[in-house]
């Protein structure tokens, strides 16, 4: 059970037994409802038209409005007022300090103890730790007790009625809130937008760069492909095969190269064997000229000459 729901639940037997008490009976009812243990809230019992019906009584208002003390006033409240209340018992003033330890919860989340001992009238550290306690099991509030920096960590309370007038000011601080809010959340999703457009735009930056930082890095590795392709044609006489177009192009110009110079060497042969055949054709001319009448120049057979050389070889 929510502990708003608890609390209005322990508050209908006395909104069933309001409905048929009048006068006296209506102010005994007031004075058990705020004594009774774990009823902290009592708007729908203020608002009981015999209930409302003690404001106008001299004689019972004092208890309608000690029913409003303990609908949404404090304990400073009570001291302020005490003579126009009747007498509290030790139930009602604990009850009463519980629930100004509530409204101070609502309006702050650290509550220091020395000011909670001042606010509360306690008369210790312990006393006012102890109070604490019962309201945390009570589950009117809930927060951490912090001994060493002695203060209490709020982290959640009960609502209280609202006092009458209050509402206003309650739904003026909620549109200001609201309006505030709005404006947090517009400034929040500029920012997001700033920050997607900015996101994309490096993203798109990022794709650039990586294609042509991979454009660049194909033409480095084809140009080195290229330039190892020519070298191996160069230095490589046999079949040659998957070269470039620059490759073929160099391996046309070395092509050239080696024609020309086989036909330089081509031209110096032929030029060497046309000097050989003039000089052979000039060594001829000289064999064939006609001897004088008395046999000069006319070579000896070679018979002969054998012959000749053996009778100059007798004794």
């Amino acid at each position: 059970m929510e502990t708003g729901t608890q609390h209005v639940a322990k508050l209908e037997p006395f909104l069933l037994i309001c409905k048929s008490a009048k006068g006296a009976a209506a102010a005994k009812l007031v004075q058990d409802a705020t004594s009774a243990p774990g009823v902290f809230v009592f708007g729908e019992l203020l608002e009981q038209p015999n209930v409302q019906e003690l404001a106008g009584n001299e004689q019972h208002s004092r208890f309608f409005s000690l029913l409003q003390l303990f609908s949404y006033k404090t304990y400073q409240d009570y001291l302020q007022y005490k003579d126009s209340l009747p007498p509290l018992n030790n139930a009602q003033i604990t009850k009463l300090k519980q629930l100004t330890l509530v409204s101070l919860a609502q309006d702050s989340r650290i509550l220091p103890y020395d000011h909670l001992l001042r606010v509360l009238d306690m008369p210790t550290i312990r006393d006012l730790e102890d109070l604490i306690i019962d309201a945390i099991y009570l589950d009117i509030v809930r927060g951490k007790l912090d001994q060493r920096a002695q203060q209490l960590q709020v982290e959640y309370t009960m609502g209280r009625d609202l006092e009458p007038g209050k509402l206003e000011q309650l739904l003026v601080s909620l549109q200001n809130w609201a309006s505030t809010t709005s404006a947090v959340l517009a400034t929040l999703d500029e920012k997001l937008s700033q920050i997607a457009h900015r996101t994309s735009t490096s993203k798109q930056m990022k794709d650039a760069y990586e294609k042509q930082y991979q454009m660049t890095l194909k033409e480095v590795v084809d140009k080195q492909k290229e330039v190892r392709n020519v070298n191996k044609a160069t230095n490589y006489n046999g079949p040659r095969t998957g070269l470039t177009a620059a490759g073929k192009a160099e391996l046309d110009r070395e092509r050239q190269r080696e024609r020309q110079k086989r036909e330089n060497e081509e031209k110096e042969r032929e030029m060497t064997r046309e000097k050989e055949k003039e000089k052979e054709d000039d060594n001829s001319m000289d064999v064939d000229e006609p001897v004088d009448a008395k046999g000069k120049g006319r070579k000896v057979p070679l018979g002969d000459s054998r012959q000749q050389q053996r009778k100059r070889n007798r004794p």
